[in-house]
């Protein structure tokens, strides 16, 4: 059950403070990117995998992203939480107020600020374990042999499924975040001073999520049914991509999913 999952990820280290968790974790994307920029081997696989993956929740989704309902969410999941576009300014921005965090943003906002900077640490690191195998894989296979190969390679499933939980979470977050009263409110005034401050991107990312949750109709019922469906149907991927059993079966409908994308 999605809302069966222990909620760790607010409250993962009550001895590091907000501030601490996003420097962090900011300093190690930025360390990952920059060594990768030295190997432009490294840098275009990882570029690759990031673009194939992106095409995969896309075809996964081409439903949800066809629904009135669900279409904004969706979108949103795919353009913040599982692109492949540069997220170094949203970085950039994270880094430089982590102190601040606190004083800056509503409190209700910081947890899922910090999940969000621990959510991308994760992600970044599974995609450069799955750019070094990406290298060593075939590259006369077709993309989703290719990844397929990959993922049996790199393995990984319970930081797989951790990322997953983690998504959730936010997503969770935001959901939750609609129903306090006045938020909202509180988000818009203080769209002039992160504007000021340099926060754009972030404020940006706040109000968008904040504002496509508040869209679902019945008052969190539709938000739990799309997480939902995101849950369930990533845990097959995670399922069917961590099973060598099962590989041909996959990559068919990998093949599948990714022609849906395009």
């Amino acid at each position: 059950m999605l809302w069966g999952w222990p909620w760790r990820f607010a409250t993962l280290n009550t001895h590091m403070d907000a501030a601490d968790t996003i420097r962090d974790a900011v300093a190690r994307v930025a360390a990952l990117r920059l060594d990768a920029a030295t190997e432009p081997n490294l840098h275009a696989a990882t570029m690759a995998v990031k673009s194939l993956q992106a095409q995969r929740f896309a075809g996964t989704y081409v439903d949800l992203l066809a629904s009135t309902e669900y279409a904004g969410a969706t979108r949103f999941f795919l353009d913040d939480l599982y692109s492949d576009k540069d997220y170094s300014l949203r970085d950039a921005q994270f880094a430089r107020i982590a102190g601040a965090l606190q004083r800056l943003f509503p409190k209700q906002v910081v947890a899922t600020a910090v999940m969000l900077a621990q959510l991308h640490v994760l992600t970044e690191e599974l995609d450069r374990h799955m750019a070094r195998a990406w290298i060593g894989a075939d590259a006369a296979a077709d993309a989703a042999s290719r990844y397929m190969t990959c993922w049996q390679i790199v393995g990984r499933e319970s930081e797989r499924e951790r990322q997953l939980d983690m998504v959730l979470q936010v997503g969770a977050e935001l959901d939750r975040l609609t129903r306090t009263p006045g938020l909202r409110t509180m988000l818009r005034m203080m769209r002039r001073p992160a504007t000021l401050a340099g926060l754009g991107s972030l404020q940006t990312f706040l109000e968008s999520g904040f504002d496509i949750f508040a869209q679902m109709s019945g008052k969190g019922a539709r938000a739990r049914e799309f997480l939902k469906t995101i849950q369930e149907r990533e845990s097959g991927w995670i399922r069917q991509l961590s099973k060598g059993s099962v590989a041909v079966p996959c990559v068919v409908a990998l093949r599948a999913c990714l022609a849906q994308a395009r």
